[in-house]
């Protein structure tokens, strides 16, 4: 029975003789948000465009449920891309369309919908986003926040089965990055979609990081969930969670209630 789940096996890439991914192997569970951090270079990026069928893969297989997606041709490899949703860093709004026009470009380049159905669904999408109203407006009269929103929106209107966002947090505040992240997360739950996304913001791990994997050096150096952090005992992990000096002192002074509120402590560090 088919559960929405995409699997890498032995996932391997490198570019001009450097290994940017080494025999990762790993899963992503429907209906949760799955995270991947590490530091810069340690392949998070290249590890996303296999997983969507941007970059060829030179070992290894990347599943579908049942379907090996690494092995497909251009016409098979279309059909699944159109179960995707892509939330891009920047957002990759078209500046010279309004935010109606935006949300439903997919909707016109994968679907024969009337113009009132694809009405409808840009309405939906907005209003659940939390942006109705918006419709006329162009990218340069939205916040980054909004512009972000408008980004969910349009990768939630083919309603995907599978969700990719890369770094969504990227450019904004704490307080909207938290908005931003709470939002994915109902999302992924409301309609049991299987998110991926690409982060190195530790406030988006400690609040929506279901599952977690650490990619450290092109290697999948540890995985568990926003909870097993304080106690990994990993060298490396502990090193990129707690990287600026203020994080390693209140660590330090709060090690004792870690182990019984590890999520508190991390609020305090976060």
């Amino acid at each position: 029975m088919a559960t929405d789940m995409i699997k890498g096996e032995h996932i391997t890439k490198s570019f001009e003789g450097r290994t940017v991914l080494d025999d990762v192997s790993v899963q992503f569970d429907k209906g949760k948000t799955n995270l991947i951090i590490g530091r810069s270079g340690s392949g998070k990026t290249v590890m996303m465009k296999c997983l969507v069928g941007l970059v060829g893969l030179d070992d290894g297989d990347i599943w579908y449920n049942d379907v090996c997606f690494s092995r497909l041709d251009f016409q098979q490899l279309k059909a699944i891309r159109q179960e995707m949703g892509m939330i891009f860093q920047g957002g990759a709004l078209l500046d010279s369309s309004t935010v109606e026009e935006n949300v439903r470009l997919p909707l016109d380049l994968f679907t024969d919908r009337t113009e009132a159905e694809k009405r409808d669904r840009v309405d939906f999408c907005l209003e659940r986003v939390a942006l109705s109203g918006v419709n006329h407006l162009y990218p340069s009269e939205l916040s980054g926040g909004m512009i972000k929103r408008v980004a969910i929106a349009r990768a939630i209107v083919m309603n995907p089965k599978y969700l990719f966002c890369d770094e969504p947090n990227s450019g904004l505040d704490p307080i909207t990055s938290g908005v931003i992240d709470r939002l994915i997360a109902e999302i992924t739950r409301e309609y049991k979609i299987t998110t991926v996304i690409n982060t190195h913001d530790m406030n988006s791990v400690l609040e929506i990081g279901q599952k977690v994997v650490f990619l450290h050096e092109g290697r999948k150096w540890w995985e568990g969930t926003r909870h097993d952090i304080m106690h990994a005992n990993n060298p490396e992990l502990e090193d990129f969670v707690f990287a600026s000096a203020m994080a390693k002192r209140t660590r330090k002074t709060t090690s004792r209630r870690s182990e019984k509120h590890p999520e508190a402590v991390m609020q305090q560090l976060f």
